[in-house]
């Protein structure tokens, strides 16, 4: 049975984290639950209000002694009566606590709550918009200052808000199209007397606008995957090292020391990336690095950049040089884009200026690259020097500025649906501009086009999406 179906079952769960802490919650929510209130609490508890009492089992023990807060409906988190028991927070108090809630509820069907239930529950009563209420799981997660501060904007609703004025917008627009559509003998000249075609364009401008926020706001939510690609020995596992600033990837001088995929998460200016160390790129008969290979070139199929090391202390060498440039080959035949690789000239400290860049110069001839190519970035990973301009260029690389006032976190979905939103309207435009404006097709864009603005706050959204937002939701939020 779906969460839907059993909306109006009221719910209970430990709502703290697991483990110990010095204060534990437990919280109830649901229809008409002021006497389970007053069968756990003993006596009748002041709205809004925090009441030190004793909290006791069946048998009248003390379980512990803490607060109570009553919150009647509509005036909570969830729309509905919501209890909230603050307790000493040992794991076993709070179970025995919960335990003793579920007892006294279990005339009304209560029940412990699934995964991201309360929130949900705020969602179809109308407390939160969809965006805000992924903004609360999205504010729990948060690893950084900057995810913190945009994870606040999106739940103080201020996508949804930028996001409702062009739904308002295109709404007002439908209407006058649809309204049209029914005096066909006056259709141009009445599209033509209300600007529909500027007032399209303008809305084209301001969702360009909000998509490019967007953008930035799923960036700082969900990072950036990064793979470090090149020849064996390069020093690809130094550079993750020396990013992460750990000791995560064996270093050695054999070739294949490392044969499988080693994985990090680090901060640049609070953006996450996930950085990806990969086996060496080479021809090997052995069976084990040969596997380790084959992922490496799956893993920079899936990235969001790629950067491709090279080794300036070997550049002198004809047979390097032939290799790299096979690599770049089947970088370019298996479709990896030159707007996400990054070229990375490593261990700077091998040779000096002059001959380094007479060797830069040769190989970027070689592989057919442009002076860009040369601009990358040179450093020493080993030493773990010049990685400040290498952290620059893959913000740059990423898309990512700054992370200026008003970004707020967002997510794929979110993107997505401003997309299509922007496709719709640009056949809308095309629609306006033919020779004879096709108003029923217009009308339809325009539809499409609200529907996928109403399905980022929810107003539109199927079942199962909903249970995939929620399910991924912690216990007793």
């Amino acid at each position: 049975m779906s969460l839907l179906a059993r909306h109006g079952e009221p719910i209970a769960a430990v709502a703290t984290a697991a483990g110990r802490g010095a204060v534990g919650i437990v919280r109830a929510s649901g229809r008409d639950l002021r006497a389970l209130a007053r069968a756990a609490c003993g006596r009748e508890l002041q709205p809004r209000h925090a009441t030190l009492l004793p909290f006791r089992n069946a048998r009248g023990q003390v379980i512990d002694t803490g607060l109570a807060l009553w919150f009647p409906a509509p005036h909570s988190y969830t729309g509905e009566d919501v209890l909230e028991l603050q307790v000493h927070g040992g794991p076993a108090v709070l179970q025995l606590l919960l335990t003793r809630l579920l007892e006294l509820g279990a005339g009304q069907g209560l029940r412990v709550a699934e995964p991201g239930e309360f929130t949900q529950r705020a969602f179809h009563n109308g407390k939160l918009d969809l965006a805000q209420a992924e903004a609360v799981a999205d504010l729990i997660d948060a690893s950084s200052s900057a995810a913190v501060l945009g994870a606040q904007r999106a739940l103080a609703g201020e996508m949804s808000a930028e996001v409702r004025r062009l739904a308002d917008d295109v709404r007002e627009l439908r209407a006058l199209v649809e309204a049209t559509l029914d005096f066909p003998e006056e259709d141009i000249e009445f599209v033509q007397a209300h600007g529909v075609q500027q007032r399209v364009l303008a809305l084209q401008q301001a969702l360009r606008g909000l998509l490019e926020r967007t953008r930035q706001g799923a960036l700082l939510r969900e990072g950036l995957h990064v793979v470090l690609a090149g020849q064996p020995n390069v020093g690809k596992s130094s550079l993750l090292n020396a990013l992460a600033g750990a000791e995560l990837a064996i270093v050695t001088d054999v070739a294949g020391t490392t044969r499988d995929r080693v994985r990090e998460s680090i901060q640049i200016d609070g953006v996450p990336l996930h950085v990806i160390d990969t086996a060496g790129l080479r021809d090997t008969v052995d069976a084990v690095e040969s596997i380790g290979v084959q992922r490496s070139w799956e893993a920079i199929a899936q990235a969001d950049a790629v950067l491709f090391l090279h080794d300036l202390g070997r550049l002198e060498q004809a047979a390097y040089r032939a290799e790299e440039a096979r690599i770049q080959r089947q970088l370019l035949q298996q479709g990896v884009a030159a707007t996400k690789l990054l070229h990375v000239w490593n261990k700077n400290d091998a040779l000096p200026d002059a001959a380094a860049l007479h060797g830069m110069r040769v190989l970027a001839d070689e592989l057919g690259l442009d002076a860009q190519a040369l601009l990358g970035p040179r450093l020493s990973a080993r030493h773990a020097q010049g990685l400040d301009g290498l952290r620059r260029q893959l913000l740059q690389r990423c898309g990512w500025q700054s992370v200026p006032d008003g970004v707020f976190l967002a997510r794929t979905r979110h993107v997505q649906a401003l997309q299509a939103c922007a496709g719709h309207l640009g056949e809308a435009v095309k629609w306006l501009g033919a020779s004879q404006p096709a108003l029923e097709l217009l009308a339809e864009e325009l539809r499409l086009a609200h529907v996928e603005l109403m399905g980022i706050t929810g107003e539109v959204s199927a079942d199962d999406l909903l249970g995939d937002i929620f399910g991924r939701f912690c216990i007793g939020k």
